[in-house]
Parts: C-alpha cells; sequence; structure tokens
C-alpha cells in the first residue's frame, strides 16, 4: 500500500526507457531516413518491451480488488505503474492522493499474457499515467498482447479465438 499523504507530492524521478521510446514514435517527414529511424525504432521498442515483460509493475486495486481499468475508444486499459512513485502521481492526479491504495505486483509479462486475455474484451496497458510525460500505452496488437487477443490478427491472417 502506499500512503500519500495530503499535500505530499513525490518528485519525479527519471523518465521510463518505455517513455523515452514513446517520445520517438511519433511519424517522422517522410524522407530518405524514415525506413532506418522506422526500423531502428521498432528494434528499440522490442527491447523495451521485452524490458517491460521482466519488470514487475504495481497495478492500483479498485474496491472489488480488481485491477483499476479505464475504457476508451472500445478498449480497456489496465492502469500499471513502474513504482510506487507514479502510482502516487496518479492518485494526486485523480484527487485521491490523502487515501492509502491497494496494489498487486505482477510481472509485466503476466499482464500481457495472463491478465490482459482474461479480460475478455480489447484490452491493453495504461503503463505510468499521471506522471506527465512518462506515459506509455501498450495496445491490444500483436506483437504486444497474445495472437488470440490482438485487435489487428485478422489484417495479419492470424486466427482469432
Amino acid at each position: 500500500m502506499i500512503d500519500n499523504g495530503e499535500g505530499t507530492r513525490p518528485g519525479h524521478g527519471r523518465r521510463s526507457r518505455l517513455a523515452d521510446l514513446a517520445d520517438m514514435t511519433v511519424p517522422v517527414a517522410a524522407g530518405p531516413d524514415t525506413r532506418d529511424d522506422s526500423l531502428r525504432i521498432r528494434r528499440e521498442f522490442a527491447a523495451l518491451l521485452g524490458e517491460f515483460r521482466r519488470t514487475a509493475v504495481l497495478l492500483p486495486l479498485g474496491e472489488d480488488a480488481c485491477p483499476l481499468t479505464a475504457d476508451l475508444n472500445g478498449v480497456r486499459w489496465v492502469y500499471a505503474f513502474s513504482d510506487e512513485a507514479a502510482l502516487a502521481r496518479f492518485a494526486v492526479t485523480r484527487g485521491d492522493g490523502a487515501r492509502e491504495w491497494d496494489y498487486q505486483c505482477l510481472l509485466g509479462a503476466r499482464l500481457l499474457d495472463g491478465v490482459v486475455p482474461a479480460v475478455g474484451v480489447p484490452c491493453g496497458v495504461a503503463l505510468d499515467i499521471g506522471s506527465k510525460g512518462d506515459e506509455v500505452l501498450l495496445p491490444p496488437v500483436l506483437g504486444i498482447v497474445p495472437d488470440a487477443v490482438a485487435v489487428d490478427a485478422h489484417e495479419h491472417g492470424e486466427d482469432r479465438q
């Protein structure tokens, strides 16, 4: 649990590598280097996704003891945080900074491979929401979530169940 007492706001730590990568995924102007940039970004994203999968993240729990989620444009997003400071920033942003927060800790791989498919609707991960500039969305697409629950599987000829 984290107790973020009233008036307390944790300092901003260093940016996560996933947040740095998210900044680099803004479309670049077409030109001769576009293909090289795209390949570099894909390689870096794959490495950082691997890092996320090996890293423990915090899932804040609601009153029903289930992970907190938000629905936006037909996708359910599971809130996850890289550390207690990021969770505290989220709590302050929501106006809930004075209460204690229960959370589960699990590996990013278990979140992507176990929790996301169990939701039953298109589901991604919203990492470090509330940490301005460090937010990262991991959408429910091939290469991030299991193929069976990826929303773009049909575009690539995958058999979705």
